[in-house]
């Protein structure tokens, strides 16, 4: 059951209907973006994802920034982020739960897991992992990326946001994709 009714053209108010409008120049409205138009404020912090995402694609890649997203909305058991972030892994060939990473990505995933499991327990030892990799601007940029990605996770889950019929295809099955 979705609890939050996403913004439609046909039931929009007037101010909904030109924040529809104006978002759908830029970005393909989802089912998480419908439902984020009944707050204009929280659709703008949340869309600051998308810059985010743009900031941290040339130094970690579209690859390694999917798979951080992953690791984040996995250990969140978000099913709409989870499914989206497969998708992609997916279309790129791989399989998204036999991923061959090496050491500079696994100290990425390992960080966003840990970020969306205790932000608190992330250890000296991971830090160190990133500072090798990382300058310090990269890794705040890239802590604040993973909060981002949190606040998607947290909205779409405690809002039941649905699927996009588009993710069908890739839909998980929550009580084993989850699984560690």
């Amino acid at each position: 059951m979705t609890r939050i009714p996403p913004i439609t053209p046909e039931t929009a108010t007037p101010a909904q209907r030109a924040d529809y409008e104006k978002l759908a120049e830029t970005h393909a409205i989802s089912n998480m973006k419908a439902a984020l138009l009944h707050s204009p404020v929280a659709l703008d912090a949340v869309l600051k994802w998308y810059d985010l995402f743009a900031q941290v694609k040339p130094y970690l890649g579209e690859r390694l920034a999917i798979l951080f997203c992953d690791a984040i909305s996995r250990q969140n058991a978000c099913e709409l982020c989870a499914t989206f972030m497969k998708r992609e892994i997916v279309q790129w060939g791989e399989d998204p739960k036999n991923l061959k990473l090496d050491e500079r990505e696994q100290a990425v995933v390992d960080f966003g897991r840990q970020l969306a499991d205790n932000a608190n327990r992330v250890s000296d030892a991971l830090y160190a992992r990133l500072a090798a990799h990382f300058t310090p601007a990269q890794i705040v940029e890239l802590t604040v990326f993973g909060g981002l990605m949190i606040v998607n996770n947290l909205f779409n889950s405690a809002l039941q946001i649905p699927l996009d019929e588009a993710l069908d295809p890739y839909r998980i099955d929550p009580e084993t994709y989850f699984v560690a």
